[in-house]
């Protein structure tokens, strides 16, 4: 397709512009159009393989993500900039990924049960921030969670290169801080924070960290999850769905949805009536008493039980926020395309930075398809390889927090 080139060499000035020395980029470059175009497993040596990288190209990538010491962040800032300018964004969310390893030695890798499987696994485990648009969801940020034995193990973390900033930090301290970190970028849109936070054990830990943000959220949470009723009685807390059983206390909104068949259904989605605070997660934490909505889907074939939602949207319409709670699904389907094209699951390296370059380069190259769907193996010019002199390109425009 004419232009393929001219474009990935714009994008890459654009995200790689930190970057202060030719060789950086230009194995920057090599890096992101081979995690787009090798096929196989994305690792250094399988890389190397794809044409037209030079035959000793294992040793630059190689070196490139886990030595040479770059900045990520600003990376990543660019990165989500592109994405804020180039769609129209609607929410902030948050996946999970698990990624198995062997051994004891790569960063972060523990045992942990599998919440799906119910096994115990030897893995990694990370958040993936995305900016929501549409029906897609682009993948901007990322954190590693250490357990508790890489935090008291200062010998592994030495090794591993882990900073003493990620000591002690948990789930709910990775999101809220994300959350910081994105409100702090004036440029950046104000969105609302879409979580699953059924199976958080942190979640009210979580719900009070953005509301001391004052950041909007839909977040789906479990049946059981406490709630306070305030008013002319006594304060109650009382769970989601014993709260939503009270038929008087709620309203019913019905929805038409189009079936695959083409016959239209109603779907009924319940309101409580007025608003709820949540209590107050632990002494010190101020986010209770902000006002959130409680939304009840019951599932349309009576074979699951209902879904719960809290939001700070009190004065949207529940159409608008069961659209913006599908920013998540887009979310779990970005993960599994960067599962199965981008690499996330391939990193060999065993030190921190390393892991995260590895998973910022994975996102440009998702970011990258996803701007510029034209782009793909075998199609158009590419950047040149590592150790020829930079083309100098004319600048184009670019187009364009589980269930």
């Amino acid at each position: 397709m004419p232009g393929e080139g001219a474009y990935m060499q714009t994008f890459m000035d654009e995200i790689f512009r930190a970057f202060r020395r030719p060789e950086q980029r230009r194995w920057a470059q090599a890096y992101l159009w081979a995690l787009i175009h090798a096929s196989g497993k994305k690792t250094p040596r399988r890389m190397a393989l794809a044409k037209p990288l030079p035959s000793a190209a294992a040793h630059g990538l190689h070196q490139f993500i886990n030595a040479s010491p770059w900045d990520w962040n600003p990376v990543r800032h660019r990165l989500t900039g592109l994405v804020a300018e180039r769609t129209a964004p609607h929410a902030w969310t948050v996946a999970e990924l698990i990624i198995p390893k062997r051994g004891e030695h790569s960063v972060g890798v523990h045992r942990r049960v599998d919440a799906e499987t119910g096994r115990t696994v030897n893995c990694q485990r990370a958040l993936v921030f995305f900016l929501s648009s549409g029906g897609r969801s682009y993948p901007v940020g990322w954190s590693l969670l250490l357990d508790r034995t890489w935090d008291s193990d200062r010998e592994r973390r030495r090794r591993a290169r882990i900073p003493g900033s990620e000591a002690g930090r948990t789930p709910a301290d990775h999101v809220t801080g994300y959350a910081a970190e994105v409100a702090a970028q004036p440029r950046l849109p104000r969105l609302p924070w879409v979580l699953d936070l059924t199976r958080c054990t942190e979640a009210a830990r979580v719900l009070a960290g953005l509301a001391r943000q004052r950041a909007d959220v839909v977040c789906e949470v479990p049946p059981d999850h406490q709630v306070l009723l305030t008013g002319a009685h006594a304060p109650l807390v009382t769970g989601v769905s014993a709260l939503m059983e009270v038929r008087h206390a709620r309203q019913t909104h019905v929805l038409l949805r189009q079936a695959p068949d083409g016959r239209v259904r109603a779907v009924p989605v319940h309101t409580y009536a007025g608003t709820v605070t949540t209590p107050r997660p632990a002494p010190g934490d101020d986010g209770a008493g902000r006002a959130y909505r409680v939304v009840e889907r019951p599932d349309p074939d009576g074979r699951q039980p209902p879904r719960y939602w809290l939001t700070t949207l009190t004065d949207h319409r529940v159409e608008e926020i069961l659209r913006l709670a599908r920013s998540h699904t887009s979310a779990l389907s970005a993960v599994a395309v960067l599962r199965q094209r981008f690499g996330v699951l391939d990193f060999e390296g065993r030190s921190f930075p390393g892991w995260h370059h590895h998973m910022t380069m994975a996102s440009a190259a998702y970011v990258h398809q996803r701007l510029h769907p034209g782009a793909g193996a075998g199609a158009g010019a590419t950047p040149a390889p590592p150790g020829a002199p930079p083309r100098r390109v004319p600048a184009a425009a670019l187009t364009g927090v589980s269930r």
